[in-house]
């Protein structure tokens, strides 16, 4: 028998659809979703979700989207299984809002990080995507276990043992991987972004998925596999 959500969870979402929604809804996030984790009531609300986002429940349907989105991502086995009819009914408004994302580069992200989650991929929907909008991530050298930043924005296209911003570390070369030889997901994901007219996402995609020198070892590695180890 699956769990059935508390009177809370329930009272929760049946504030929504009035002037305080924006409210209603910074609460959900901290109560079901706070700092990115996902607890177990975060999984009995996506009825309550793919109700919104499909129009059944009063509510923000992107709102609904993007909290499902990142629960889902968390799902293990067990729980993709006893969810598959919302997942489903989740994914093609995911996609349909994604399709509309053509200016917003973090809602985009977010979105796409939807879709993952939707289609069951659960690695890049998990968030560590995110580092696309801010055109850096810090990760960790495989080889010396300095702390580098992966910078690909408008400071420039580097590897930084230190602060780039405030600081002039040493910088080393970034080695991105050319369109033509992406693996077939992080192809794919370029392919979308070029389609919504994310070009910067799209390049950020190539660095992402792509080697990075370090500056103090002078040791190469790939880029996703020390986010992936991070984030």
């Amino acid at each position: 028998m699956s769990p059935r959500p508390s009177d809370d969870l329930t009272a929760a979402f049946a504030r929504l659809g009035g002037e305080e929604d924006a409210k209603v809804w910074s609460e959900l996030w901290d109560d079901l979703c706070h700092q990115g984790s996902v607890y177990d009531d975060s999984y009995l609300a996506l009825p309550f979700l793919t109700a919104i986002a499909a129009g059944r429940a009063p509510g923000e349907p992107t709102e609904a989207v993007l909290m499902a989105g990142l629960v889902v991502s968390a799902a293990d086995e067990e729980r993709t299984a006893r969810y598959t009819e919302e997942i489903a009914e989740l994914l093609p408004v995911a996609r349909r809002l994604l399709e509309a994302a053509t200016v917003d580069v973090p809602a985009f992200v977010h979105l796409l990080q939807c879709v993952l989650a939707f289609e069951g991929e659960r690695v890049w929907s998990a968030t560590r995507l995110e580092g696309l909008m801010e055109e850096e991530y810090e990760v960790e050298c495989p080889h010396c276990s300095s702390e580098l930043f992966i910078a690909f924005g408008e400071h420039g296209t580097f590897a930084s043992a230190g602060d780039y911003v405030t600081a002039d570390p040493v910088k080393a070369a970034l080695l991105p991987t050319a369109p033509a030889d992406l693996d077939a997901l992080p192809a794919r994901l370029r392919h979308m972004a070029l389609e919504a007219g994310h070009e910067d996402v799209a390049r950020g995609l190539t660095h992402l998925f792509g080697r990075a020198i370090c500056p103090d070892c002078e040791g190469e590695f790939t880029v996703s596999d020390q986010v992936e180890e991070r984030y």
